[in-house]
């Protein structure tokens, strides 16, 4: 059957329909460049390989950490309302941010345009919490609940001043579209260890405010084989799209008809050797294992309250922040190796005394509780939990200063992030600014450096994990880390 379909398809390529594609040839010379590198993984003989345990085959270093939950707060989240505890901003309240400190450093369109940068301290209280004594705000009294499980990066800094390149660099290495996200790389790397689940699967809060758009390349694939992309769940009968089987069709119906696929795409790997035909076969099998694994994750109808109470109301409606980060737990109960959750809303350029507390009383308790959770299920040591946004914000106000209202421009200069479990070490404050928040001066953390500690403590080299595109070598950190 199989030289049947190969002869029907190298008879297909008449006179007429080779003078159609020869003026791709320059292009096809350039996707070449491109798959070269997929060879090694994808395809050998012509056959048909799913390789579940990625390029590495097995982790290069000791891993400290099996698998990773990113909670990424999209938008910015201010430091100095949040975990940045900074009183001489208090004291200085309304005066102009000294030149000696902001050393001409560069301005957003926005901050540019004003003729002073008032200073202005948080309008919320901070406590020393925990064993470990973590300045934490009254707006997240649940993280700091779990704040001696938490590691938190003072020092963290970037070169992007806006959202969009700011959210590309955290998640891809580049502020330009078109890289591997994080996730894809891990899953490239290390595959799955659960062959009914994608290994990389994304959940978007649908309790967020919709202030900075997102975009489905955050989480996908780049030059990397498409079977690597992270797959988005959704809320709703279907969390992932085209999964379930009209109505009328039977399981036994789809399983004949991606046999009957399976030898039509063999037959054309066979007469075209294109790897991405092999990453297409691969992903219709995944999709129809996924009919019965995913509906049975989903299903949170066996959770006992008191897990909801944990995790706090929102959790019981699917799609919100909590929701997502039960869902999380679930994932990774199931050995997923990277779950990434989104929130958006964080972007406070005005009224953000107003703004902030929601965004917080929306995420916090979920937040900790997912710690709470994997820890009193043996599942923290092992699993990497991350917090925190593209940037920071300034410690001065945008635009007009008054005794109850005021904004935060963006500040890529110094931001704060926390990480719990595998591998972190708990109750320890990394890094330092100055008194007024804007410079680091102690243990700088760049977000190379943070995406390189990752894969380290998954067992990756970062210098080590590469793929062949465009000419040359590309790694996720590309020439730094």
């Amino acid at each position: 059957m199989n030289k049947e379909i190969q002869q029907l398809i190298a008879n297909n390529l008449s006179r007429r329909s080779f003078l159609q594609k020869a003026t791709l040839g320059i292009g096809a010379v350039a996707l070449g460049s491109l798959i070269s590198g997929q060879t090694r993984s994808s395809l050998s003989n012509g056959k048909t390989i799913i390789n579940p345990s990625g390029i590495l085959g097995a982790p290069d270093i000791p891993a400290r950490t099996k698998r990773v939950v990113y909670l990424f707060q999209s938008g910015g989240p201010s430091q100095f309302e949040t975990f940045e505890y900074k009183p001489l901003l208090e004291k200085m309240h309304g005066q102009d941010l000294p030149d000696s400190v902001r050393k001409g450093q560069r301005l957003t369109g926005m901050s540019a345009q004003q003729s002073a940068l008032p200073l202005v301290g948080s309008s919320f209280k901070f406590e020393q919490r925990g064993k470990s004594g973590a300045w934490i705000s009254e707006l997240m009294p649940y993280t700091g609940g779990v704040a001696d499980d938490l590691c938190f990066i003072k020092s963290m800094y970037t070169e992007q001043i806006n959202h969009d390149p700011a959210l590309t660099f955290m998640q891809t290495g580049n502020q330009l579209p078109g890289r591997p996200s994080m996730g894809s790389w891990i899953n490239y790397g290390l595959g799955s260890d659960n062959e009914n689940l994608p290994a990389f699967i994304v959940l978007v809060s649908n309790n967020a405010p919709q202030d900075q758009p997102l975009y489905a390349r955050l989480w996908g694939n780049g030059f990397l084989p498409s079977k690597y992309q992270g797959v988005q769940f959704r809320s709703g009968a279907d969390p992932v799209l085209y999964l379930t089987d009209p109505e009328g069709y039977k399981a036994v119906d789809r399983r004949e008809m991606l046999d009957a696929l399976k030898e039509l795409n063999q037959a054309q790997l066979e007469t075209f050797g294109d790897p991405e035909i092999n990453n297409r076969i691969s992903q219709y099998e995944m999709a129809f294992r996924m009919q019965a694994s995913v509906p049975e994750i989903t299903d949170m109808s066996g959770e006992p309250d008191w897990v909801f109470d944990m995790y706090g109301p929102d959790s019981r409606i699917p799609g919100t922040y909590a929701a997502n980060c039960l869902l999380a737990r679930r994932l990774l109960e199931k050995d997923v190796k990277f779950v990434q959750i989104y929130h958006q809303g964080w972007d406070q350029h005005g009224t953000l005394p107003a703004l902030l507390p929601k965004q917080c009383k929306a995420t916090d308790q979920a937040s900790a509780a997912l710690v709470k959770d994997l820890k009193q299920r043996g599942l923290l040591d092992d699993t990497l939990v991350v917090w925190g946004g593209e940037f920071g914000r300034t410690n001065y106000s945008q635009g007009k200063l008054t005794k109850t209202d005021y904004g935060r421009d963006h500040h890529p200069r110094c931001f704060t992030m926390w990480m719990a479990g595998g591998g972190i070490q708990p109750g320890l404050t990394f890094g330092e600014t100055d008194e007024f928040g804007y410079n680091i001066v102690k243990n700088p953390v760049h977000v190379h450096d943070f995406q390189a500690t990752l894969l380290y403590l998954m067992g990756i080299d970062h210098e080590k994990l590469s793929f062949d595109a465009e000419g040359r070598r590309y790694r996720h950190t590309d020439v730094a880390g």
